[in-house]
């Protein structure tokens, strides 16, 4: 590969942000609720991409490598893309 185009890919290519997905309509009841991410590994982080209440979910539990932990003050409804 061109030296010149590797430096300006890899870096991209290497984002681990871009190896993850989205997880659709995903419904909080209030308190504490688990998500199976599905990723197959630790996962790294997450994005609230849509939510339809003015509640902010938080993660309350450690990543681990199949479940992420939410905590909420109101019933939502989510979107997430998780990495």
């Amino acid at each position: 590969m061109n030296p010149i185009l590797a430096s300006t890919l890899n870096p991209i290519i290497a984002n681990p942000t871009l190896s993850g997905h989205a997880l659709l309509s995903i419904t909080l009841k209030t308190g504490t609720n688990t998500v199976n991410h599905g990723l197959g590994r630790l996962m790294q982080g997450f994005y609230i991409t849509d939510v339809d209440a003015a509640v902010v979910p938080y993660r309350s539990q450690p990543m681990n490598a199949s479940t992420l932990t939410l905590t909420c003050s109101a019933p939502v409804t989510i979107n997430l893309w998780v990495y």
